[in-house]
């Protein structure tokens, strides 16, 4: 059986409609589940179009790849927790990477005798775009893994003139891909391929812990590209629409993400995190630690809550308490929300998505700009696993390396909170001034157990 071109056309154009409800859905909580089955349809169309489009060969060969692949695909899903989902995000996109640039020696090899004229020379263009593209998505992915996975020092890489480095390696990219349009030599592509695995290391290298979420982002967006590059040298116009949905949507998130963080996002490549302009402020008094009972005295009496969760609680797995403590204090009648900063986790949306793992109400969890103005008039904020997104430094010292970084400002509640494993600073290693305010008070311990302990006093 082999369709017609009409009919795969027009297949195609369905699952991109699919593919483009389902990028719109992820934008909303209540959506998402919904937006995902029209992926699912998405793609399952697409691949039967592709499999029995014309031009192709026995559709029957592909079927154990693709069950080989389904059978991996579940069996990771399955074991993968929730904490690990920026890893498994950053695997994904390397394989796209490493597809890219088999493709783009595969069609050299097998489809590049085929054109002369104007059409060689656009087909040795995209050849070069794909394994450079390709191959930067790969290295730069695998590095974006060891690091968000603890394999890899979380801390940035700043080698002497590192710029210069880059740099030098885009330009002799640049003069291979010409000599390559006017010899056509394979060894020019694989050339380019091993610079661009350095490139797209050494790029991730220089990022620091702190902006690990839009690296992440920014890695989406570059296997989009990768992904649209492939579908140019296949001549599939699903991928090159495919491709251009990820790659944009990836280069608008890491662009809303870098907004957030007050940073550029040429920086964030470039200079990776942590750079500063002068001596830290110093901070004055200590850390007052509190017990399960004080914790549980300072909510009874509360009546408005904001819960503040961080990387520590996805650590933690306290996601479920946590919702079973927002659960107990609305009973009693509490006004209680959560404060989501956009760079909230190790990847864009990370809170978000264990909060509704949990069934925590949609309504009640608010992003930044919705609640900040609110903190002034709240009794308890209670701060799970957050150092750099509950950071006054960002405000209060102009040679922090988060100045200007828009925080949420808990500081101003009447009473903080603070669940943390110990005195250490967080992933990007910056010392926070809140954990020495008058009005806070350090909850120590595992956050699941610091909760769990919590949760039979309140009532």
């Amino acid at each position: 059986m082999e369709f017609s071109q009409g009919f795969t056309a027009a297949a195609y154009v369905i699952a991109s409609i699919l593919f483009i409800l389902a990028l719109g859905g992820l934008s909303n909580q209540e959506s998402a589940k919904r937006s995902v089955w029209y992926g699912v349809a998405g793609m399952a169309i697409a691949i039967l179009a592709t499999l029995y489009g014309p031009g192709s060969v026995n559709a029957l060969l592909f079927l154990p790849l693709l069950a080989v692949g389904g059978v991996f695909g579940l069996y990771v899903a399955s074991r993968v927790q929730m904490t690990e989902m920026p890893q498994l995000v950053a695997a994904m996109h390397s394989l796209v990477g490493l597809v890219a640039v088999f493709i783009a020696i595969g069609t050299h090899i097998e489809a590049l005798p085929h054109y002369t004229g104007a059409q060689l020379a656009i087909h040795k263009v995209e050849i070069m775009l794909g394994a450079f593209i390709g191959a930067v998505t790969f290295t730069g992915s695998i590095v974006a893994f060891g690091k968000l996975a603890g394999r890899i020092d979380g801390k940035a890489l700043l080698l002497p003139s590192r710029h210069m480095i880059n740099l030098a390696m885009l330009v002799a990219s640049g003069v291979l891909l010409v000599v390559y349009v006017i010899t056509g030599q394979l060894w020019l592509v694989l050339l380019v391929t091993v610079i661009a695995f350095a490139l797209g290391a050494h790029l991730v290298m220089a990022i620091g812990g702190a902006d690990m979420p839009v690296v992440v982002s920014m890695l989406n967006s570059y296997s989009g590209w990768a992904a649209a590059a492939t579908g140019f040298m296949l001549g599939n116009d699903l991928l090159i629409v495919v491709g251009a949905l990820v790659g944009a949507s990836g280069a608008i998130l890491s662009y809303i993400m870098c907004r957030a963080m007050n940073r550029s996002f040429i920086s964030v490549i470039l200079g990776g995190f942590g750079n500063t302009t002068g001596p830290a402020m110093e901070i004055a008094g200590e850390q007052v630690a509190i017990d399960a009972e004080g914790v549980a005295a300072a909510l009874n009496d509360a009546e408005s809550v904001i819960i503040v969760p961080g990387y520590g609680m996805a650590v933690a797995q306290a996601q479920q308490a946590v919702s079973e403590l927002t659960r107990k204090l609305r009973a009693r009648g509490k006004t209680v929300r959560f404060a989501i900063h956009p760079v909230a986790g190790r990847l864009p949306g990370h809170m978000n998505v264990l909060l509704a793992e949990a069934k925590v109400p949609y309504d009640i969890v608010l992003e930044m700009d919705e609640i900040n103005a609110d903190f002034p008039s709240t009794d308890v904020v209670i701060v799970i696993g957050s150092n750099d997104i509950v950071n006054p430094a960002a405000q209060e010292d102009p040679n922090s390396p988060i100045a200007g970084m828009p925080v949420l400002e808990v500081w101003k509640a009447k009473q903080v909170i603070v669940s943390k494993r110990g005195q250490g600073t967080g992933y990007s290693g910056i010392e926070n001034p809140l954990f020495y305010k008058e009005n806070t008070r350090m909850f120590f311990g595992d956050a699941k157990k610091s909760l769990d302990s919590l949760l039979p006093m309140i009532g």
